[in-house]
């Protein structure tokens, strides 16, 4: 039998200003999250794609002085979601990388199960999901 803990849904969140060391700082904050869930199976999966997201956030999705947000989300049973919520404008879409950038979201499409965007108010919401396993 499954208690009705194990059945409600996990979610956090965390708030980064445009700062070049949020980066390493989000994934530090799935790490750790992670962690408390028990799910290890595919972290460094989920750690690179956090990494791709937040990246982007800075890079293409955050204006000066704004931020971005994380959100991670774990439906029991179901996919670990990913979400990067960020102000600016554009539609992130795979392109063929040129020089030393433009990889990002074909890592994200590589390893995650699904990914896309979706609609906020002023920006977007970029989001990857995968398959954990149910403990």
């Amino acid at each position: 039998m499954v208690a009705m803990s194990d059945r409600l849904p996990l979610f956090r969140e965390v708030f980064y200003r445009r700062e070049r060391r949020s980066v390493p700082l989000a994934r530090d904050f799935t790490r750790k999250a992670l962690a408390d869930w028990g799910l290890d199976a595919r972290a460094d999966d989920v750690l690179v794609c956090v990494s791709e997201l937040a990246t982007n956030a800075l890079l293409h999705g955050v204006p000066p002085g704004r931020g971005y947000r994380l959100h991670l989300y774990l439906e029991r049973p179901g996919p670990l979601r990913i979400e990067v919520h960020d102000s600016g404008d554009g539609t992130p879409a795979v392109r063929e990388p040129s020089g030393e950038s433009g990889r990002g979201l074909l890592l994200v499409e590589a390893l995650a199960d699904r990914w896309g965007v979706g609609a906020r108010n002023p920006g977007k919401i970029v989001w990857c999901e995968f398959a954990v396993p149910y403990p």
